[in-house]
C-alpha cells in the first residue's frame, strides 16, 4: 500500500473513532441526566392561598423550601415541620410572619403573627373585643407588614352623679376624661370622688357630690318678758294685770349648705328685728291684812234693851222703808290671825260661828248691833270694831284667808235694816 493511502486510511479510522466517542459520550451524559431528574421528588406548597407545585432533590422540607426559593423566618409557620422527611405528593403549607405594632390601652409593642386579618391576630392572643372598644383597623382588615393596630379595652364605670347611679362603658383612661365624655360639668363647690386624674378600672364607682350655698330666711316669733313689781295698795298675796304681754317678731337669715339637695349643715348669718315684743306687767300686793286692833272698852252706857244681838245664818228679803244706803270702801278679815282673841266688840265668839256673818263697822256711821245687807256678802251684824275702821269703811269676817283674800279691796254698798 502506497504511502498516501495509508494516510487517507488513517484519517478515516482517527475520525470513525472520534465520532464513535463522542457518541458514547453524549449518551452517557443523556442518560446521566434523565436519571437525575426521575430521581427527583415531586411537591406542592402553598403560598399565599395559592398552590405551585415542584420537583426537588431535597432530603426535608427545609430544604425544598430553599430550593424554591423561600427564605425563612423563625417566626414563620410551616407546616409539616422543617425537619420532614420530603415525600412524593407531599403538600407543604408556608405561611410567612408579619411584623407589628401593636397598641393596647396606650402601651405599644412589636409582634411577630402569622394570622390573616386583624381578628385572626386578636383571636391568636385571646383578646374579645366588644362593641364598646375602640379599634384601628377593623377587624376584617388583611395583616400587612409593619402594620399598626391600636385597641382600646372599655372598662365598666358606676358613674353616681347627684345620687343618681348609672353603669357607663368608657374608653377613657382617667377621671377627668370619663367626665367629659359623659358631659358631667362640675359646680364649684362640687366633690369628686376619687380624684380627676385617677386612672380608671373595670367595675370603679366614680361618685359625684353635688354641693350648693343657699341663703334661707325664716321669721318666728319673740317671747315676751314678765315682770313683776310691788303694790302697796294691793293685800299681800294677791296678783294684778297692769299691762298684757305681745310677742315679738325676728328675721333670721341662714346660709345653708345642700348635697344632692339634702339640707347637711345651717349657719345663722345675720338677723333683723321686725316688731319689738312688750312685756307682761303683773303687780304684786305687799300690803299686809290689818291686825286686830285691841277691842276698846264700851264707855259706861245703858246697853240698848230693843236691840239684841242677832248672828245671821240665813238669808230674809231686805226691808225697803226707812232703811239707810250707804256706800263704804269694803276689806275682809279672819279670826285667825295672830294675836286675834276670835271675840268681836260684842262678844260674837268667831271661832265657835265659823259661818257667822259678821262686819267690823265705825259705830258712828253704822251703829253696832245693827243688822245689814252687804252687796256681794249678803245679810250681816255689825258686831265688831277696829281701829283701821273710821268712816264709811267696813271689814266683812270670813272663816278663811284665802276667802278673805279672794274679797280683797273694794267699795260696796250696804243697806242698814231698821
Amino acid at each position: 500500500m502506497n504511502r498516501s493511502k495509508a494516510k487517507l486510511f488513517y484519517n478515516f479510522m482517527t475520525k470513525k473513532l472520534i465520532l464513535a466517542a463522542s457518541a458514547i459520550i453524549v449518551l452517557a451524559v443523556t442518560t446521566g441526566f434523565v436519571g437525575y431528574e426521575t430521581s427527583k421528588t415531586d411537591v406542592s406548597i402553598m403560598v399565599d392561598g395559592k398552590k405551585k407545585s415542584f420537583s426537588s432533590h431535597a432530603e426535608n422540607v427545609r430544604d425544598a423550601l430553599s430550593d424554591y426559593g423561600i427564605k425563612l423566618n423563625r417566626h414563620d409557620a410551616v407546616t409539616p415541620g422543617l425537619n420532614e422527611p420530603l415525600k412524593d405528593g407531599m403538600q407543604i403549607q408556608y405561611t410567612p410572619a408579619h411584623r407589628l405594632n401593636f397598641t393596647v390601652d396606650g402601651e405599644k409593642q412589636t409582634v411577630w403573627t402569622t394570622a390573616g386579618t386583624v381578628k385572626e391576630f386578636l383571636g391568636e392572643r385571646d383578646i374579645s373585643v366588644n362593641q364598646h372598644d375602640k379599634l384601628q383597623p377593623a377587624l376584617n382588615t388583611p395583616i400587612e407588614d409593619k402594620q399598626e393596630i391600636n385597641l382600646q379595652q372599655a372598662v365598666s364605670v358606676d358613674l353616681v352623679v347627684g345620687g343618681k347611679k348609672k353603669q357607663v362603658w368608657t374608653t377613657s383612661t382617667t377621671v377627668a376624661d370619663l367626665l367629659k365624655q359623659d358631659k358631667v360639668k362640675l359646680g364649684d363647690l362640687d366633690r369628686v370622688k376619687p380624684a380627676k386624674k385617677t386612672e380608671l378600672k373595670d367595675g370603679m364607682k366614680v361618685n359625684i357630690t353635688r354641693v350648693k350655698k343657699v341663703t334661707d330666711v325664716v321669721e318666728e316669733d319673740t317671747p315676751f318678758a314678765t315682770v313683776k313689781h310691788k303694790d302697796g295698795e294691793l293685800a299681800k298675796g294677791k296678783e294684778k294685770v297692769v299691762k298684757e304681754g305681745s310677742k315679738g317678731r325676728l328675721s333670721k337669715k341662714y346660709v345653708v349648705v345642700l348635697e344632692n339637695g339634702k339640707e347637711v349643715s345651717r349657719k345663722l348669718k345675720s338677723k333683723k328685728t321686725l316688731k319689738e315684743s312688750k312685756d307682761k306687767v303683773i303687780a304684786v300686793g305687799t300690803k299686809a291684812a290689818p291686825k286686830p286692833q285691841p277691842k276698846a272698852q264700851p264707855k259706861a252706857q245703858p246697853k240698848p234693851k230693843a236691840k239684841p244681838v242677832v248672828v245671821s245664818r240665813g238669808k230674809s228679803s231686805p226691808s225697803s222703808s226707812g232703811d239707810k244706803e250707804l256706800y263704804v270702801t269694803s276689806t275682809a278679815y279672819t279670826a285667825n290671825c295672830e294675836g286675834c282673841t276670835g271675840k268681836t266688840a260684842l262678844g260674837v265668839n268667831l271661832h265657835a260661828n265659823p259661818n257667822a256673818k259678821v262686819i267690823a263697822v265705825d259705830p258712828s256711821v253704822i251703829p253696832l248691833g245693827s243688822k245689814v245687807y252687804v252687796e256681794g256678802y249678803g245679810y250681816a251684824v255689825a258686831a265688831d270694831t277696829g281701829g283701821a275702821i273710821d268712816g264709811n269703811r267696813i271689814d266683812v269676817f270670813f272663816s278663811s284667808q284665802s276667802k278673805a283674800e279672794q274679797w280683797g279691796r273694794k267699795s260696796v254698798k250696804v243697806k242698814v235694816i231698821k
